[in-house]
C-alpha cells in the first residue's frame, strides 16, 4: 500500500547528492588525506559533476520547459523552475570552492617539489620536449576546426575538454577556431617533464597544445594568438526507437548515437575568453540562456585528475593490500569450501580474485554442468567475461544477463555482447521497461544423483576494475533453497511471461517493497510491544518516500533507526515530531561506500540482508534487483560488526540532520575522542585479525 507523504517532509534529491559531491570536495580539502590523493578527489568530484549535470539537471530542465510540468511539487516542496535556479547557484557557488581548493593544493605541491607548469615557464630543455613530444605524439592527434558565422559548427563530443582559439589579424579583425584536447586515453592529460634535480614538473596537455599554437596555425597571418579552455555538458538521457524490426542492440547503438548528440544543458569555460569568441561558441551551440553558462578556470574536463602521474608515493594513501579469506587457501577448490560453510566476501578488503577463481573453478569442473550470472558493469578487460568464455568452450551451458541500459557503459556491454555470443553463451538483455540491476551467479553441478546448485548474491557489480576501489558484500551459499530460488529467477528472465515466486530470496519489483514494508512493521509491533526493536541500513541512496514514510512510522513508534547513506537521501532525520528516532550519516573516505545492508532487530531474534537494490523508486518499481536474508549466525555477527565500526567512524562520517552543512560527526568542540576511529582502515584491521588466527 503506498503512503501518503508530504513533499515538505523530504529533503530535495538533487540537492542532497548535490551535498554529496560537497562531501567528495571536502576530502580534497581535507589536510589529513595525503596531498596527492586530495587532488584526485578533484577529479572524482568533475566527473560526478559532468554526470549529474547531464542526468538530472538535464531532466530538471526538460520539467521546466514542460507546460504541463512547470506547476509540479518535487520533493522538498521545489517547483522545477525553482529547483533550477538553485542548483545553478550552488554549482555556482561550489566551482568557487573547487577553484579555491586546487590552487591550495598547487601550492602544497611546490612545498615537496612537485610543480605544474604552464607553457610560459618552461626552461630551454623542456620547450625543446614539449616540441619533440607534440610533433610525435600530439600533432597527430590534432584536428583544428575553423570557426565562421555562417557555417554551422561540426560536432563537439562532450567527454572532450577544447580550446577556444582566438587570432587577431594587423587590422584587428578576429579569426577564430577550436582545438580538441586529445583524449586522456590517446594522450596523458598530465605529462612528465625533465626536471631540475629534486623537483617534478608536469604539464597539462592542454598547455603542450598553446605551446604549439604556431606551429598548428601556420598558414594563418595574426599579430597575436590565444587560447582558453571550454567544455560542453549533453543531455544524457537515451531514447529507443520502437521499430519492432530491429533488434535491441540495433536500437541500442542508434540511441547511444543519437544521445551523444544531445543538447547541451551546460557550457563551462575560462573567465580569461574574450567576449567575441564566447558569445561566437555559445551561438554555434544555440545557447541563449546565460544561466546555463559557467565562469570557470584555465582548466576543464579535470575528472583527469583521478589519473594524475604518481610521482611521489609518500604522498598517497598507504596501500591496503586485499586481503585473503580465512576460509580460502590458494589454489584450493572454492567449491567445496561453500559447499561447507556460507562464505561472505567484503570488497575491497578481501581480494576480487576470489570471485573470480570461483568462476575459473566452476569453468574447468567436469561436474559443473551450467552456469547463470547477471552482469551489469563489467571491467574493460573483463576476467569475468574471460572465465565465462571457458567455460563456453569446455561444453558448460553458460547464460548471461546482460543490461544494455547500464549509462554510459552501453557499448562496452555490445561489445562483450558480441564477444560472449561468438563463444557460444546465451546472451539475454532484459525486460521491456525493466531494467536488470540484479548481482546474481548460479553455478548448477553434478553431484551423485541430484543437481547442486552454488549461489552468488551481492550488492556490487562484478567488475574487478571498480572492486578495488567500491566497498561492498557478497555471499556464496550453497543452500539448496537458495539455488531453487536463484534458478527461477533466472528462467523468469529467459521466459519474462511466466510468474514466479520465491522462498528466501527477496525479489524487486515484484515482492521487495512489500517484504520490507512488512519487516519495518514487525519492529513497530516489537517496539510497541516493549521488545528489542531497530533498523540499521547501509545504502548509497535513499530517496523512496515510501519507504521513508515507513521509517518515519517507525521511528514514530519509538524503533531505533540508524541510517548510513553515502549519496542523496530524502529522509529528514531527527526532527521532532517526525523523525526523532532516527539518525543518519554518510561515510565519503578512500573506498566508495557501495554495499546495501539492512538489518531489523526482530524482537531479539536479529534478521539481516544484503541485497543489490538502494531504497529508491527505481530500484523498488522498475529493476530487477536480489536480495538475500543471511541465514549463517557467523555471517550475521560479522555484517553487524562492519555496521557498528562504520557507526562509530568519527573521522570520515558526517552528519545528515542537516545535508547541507556536511558537519563531520565528533568534531564537535569539546567531544573529540583521543584515538577517532576512522572505520574504513578499522574494518580493514578487523578483517586482517581474523585471517591471521
Amino acid at each position: 500500500m503506498a503512503e501518503n507523504t508530504d513533499q515538505t517532509t523530504l529533503d530535495n534529491r538533487e540537492l542532497s547528492w548535490l551535498s554529496f559531491n560537497g562531501r567528495v570536495l571536502q576530502e580534497a580539502r581535507d589536510e589529513s588525506v595525503p596531498l596527492l590523493q586530495r587532488l584526485r578527489f578533484l577529479g572524482i568530484y568533475s566527473n560526478n559533476l559532468d554526470e549529474f549535470v547531464k542526468v538530472r539537471v538535464a531532466n530538471v530542465e526538460r520539467l521546466a520547459a514542460v507546460a504541463s510540468d512547470r506547476s509540479r511539487t518535487l520533493t522538498g516542496g521545489y517547483t522545477p523552475a525553482a529547483l533550477l535556479d538553485e542548483l545553478n547557484a550552488r554549482m555556482q557557488s561550489m566551482q568557487a570552492d573547487y577553484e579555491q581548493a586546487y590552487a591550495q593544493i598547487l601550492r602544497e605541491m611546490e612545498t615537496h617539489g612537485i610543480f605544474i607548469v604552464n607553457e610560459t615557464q618552461l626552461d630551454g630543455v623542456q620547450q625543446a620536449f614539449v616540441w619533440n613530444y607534440f610533433a610525435s605524439t600530439v600533432s597527430p592527434r590534432t584536428a583544428p576546426l575553423m570557426l565562421r558565422k555562417r557555417v554551422k559548427l561540426p560536432f563537439l563530443s562532450d567527454d572532450r575538454a577544447y580550446l577556444g582559439v582566438k587570432m587577431e589579424t594587423a587590422s584587428g579583425r578576429g579569426r577564430y577556431a577550436v582545438l580538441e584536447i586529445p583524449s586522456s586515453s590517446a594522450c596523458p592529460r598530465f605529462v612528465v617533464l625533465p626536471s631540475p634535480p629534486g623537483t617534478t614538473h608536469i604539464i597539462l596537455l592542454d598547455d603542450i597544445l598553446r605551446f604549439c599554437l604556431d606551429e598548428i596555425f601556420f598558414m594563418f597571418e595574426y599579430v597575436s594568438i590565444t587560447a582558453h579552455t571550454f567544455k560542453i555538458n549533453r543531455d544524457a538521457e537515451l531514447t529507443l526507437d520502437d521499430d519492432i524490426s530491429k533488434s535491441l542492440v540495433q536500437k541500442m547503438e542508434q540511441g547511444i548515437t543519437k544521445r551523444q548528440h544531445g543538447r547541451p544543458v551546460r557550457l563551462v569555460y575560462d573567465k580569461e575568453m574574450p567576449e567575441d569568441l564566447l558569445e561566437l561558441i555559445l551561438s554555434k551551440f544555440y545557447i541563449r540562456n546565460r544561466e546555463s553558462v559557467s565562469p570557470g578556470g584555465r582548466y576543464h574536463l579535470l575528472r583527469d585528475l583521478m589519473r594524475f602521474p604518481r610521482v611521489a608515493p609518500s604522498l598517497e594513501e598507504t596501500p591496503l593490500p586485499p586481503l585473503h579469506h580465512p576460509y580460502i587457501r590458494p589454489f584450493s577448490s572454492i567449491l567445496s569450501v561453500v559447499k561447507r560453510s556460507d562464505l561472505l566476501l567484503a570488497y575491497p578488503y578481501y581480494t576480487f580474485n576470489h570471485l573470480i577463481d570461483f568462476l575459473r573453478e566452476a569453468a574447468i569442473d567436469p561436474k559443473v554442468e551450467s552456469i547463470h550470472i547477471t552482469l551489469y558493469r563489467m571491467a574493460e578487460r573483463s576476467k569475468v567475461v574471460g572465465a565465462l568464455v571457458n567455460a563456453a568452450r569446455n561444453g558448460k551451458r553458460v547464460v548471461a544477463l546482460v543490461e544494455l541500459m547500464a549509462r554510459f557503459d552501453e557499448e562496452r556491454n555490445i561489445d562483450f555482447t558480441d564477444v560472449m555470443q561468438q563463444a557460444g553463451i546465451k546472451v539475454i538483455h532484459g525486460l521491456d521497461g525493466v531494467k536488470v540491476h540484479a548481482k546474481l551467479i548460479l553455478v548448477e553441478r553434478r553431484e551423485g544423483a541430484r543437481l547442486r546448485g552454488y549461489t552468488y548474491v551481492g550488492t556490487g557489480n562484478f567488475n574487478e576494475d571498480t572492486a578495488t576501489l567500491y566497498s561492498d558484500f557478497g555471499l556464496l551459499t550453497a543452500d539448496d533453497t537458495v539455488a531453487g530460488d536463484a534458478a527461477r529467477v533466472f528462467d523468469f528472465l529467459q521466459n519474462t511471461h511466466k510468474h514466479f515466486e520465491c522462498e528466501r530470496l527477496v525479489v524487486s519489483p515484484y515482492f521487495m517493497r512489500e517484504h520490507f514494508v512488512r519487516m519495518i512493521d514487525r519492529e513497530i509491533h516489537y517496539a510497541r510491544s516493549g521488545r528489542p526493536a531497530y533498523i540499521y541500513a547501509k545504502f548509497n541512496s535513499l530517496t523512496d518516500p515510501d519507504m521513508i514514510a515507513a521509517l518515519y512510522r517507525a521511528s514514530d513508534a519509538g524503533v531505533d533507526v540508524r541510517l548510513i547513506v553515502r549519496g542523496a537521501c530524502c529522509l529528514k532525520p531527527g526532527e521532532k515530531g517526525l523523525s526523532e528516532h532516527i539518525r543518519a550519516i554518510s561515510i565519503v573516505d578512500r573506498f566508495l561506500e557501495h554495499a546495501r545492508l539492512v538489518v531489523f532487530g526482530g524482537g531479539g531474534d536479529e534478521r539481516s540482508y544484503i541485497l543489490s537494490a538502494d531504497w529508491m523508486p527505481r530500484n523498488l518499481n522498475r529493476r530487477v534487483e536480489v536480495g538475500i536474508p543471511v541465514r549463517d549466525r557467523r555471517i550475521r555477527k560479522l555484517l553487524r560488526k562492519i555496521f557498528d565500526i562504520q557507526w562509530s567512524d568519527r573521522v570520515k562520517a558526517r552528519d545528515l540532520s542537516n545535508f547541507a552543512q556536511n558537519q563531520y560527526v565528533g568534531r564537535e568542540p569539546g567531544r573529540e575522542t583521543e584515538h577517532p576511529i576512522r572505520s574504513q582502515t578499522a574494518i580493514y584491521d578487523y578483517l586482517k585479525s581474523l585471517t591471521e588466527r
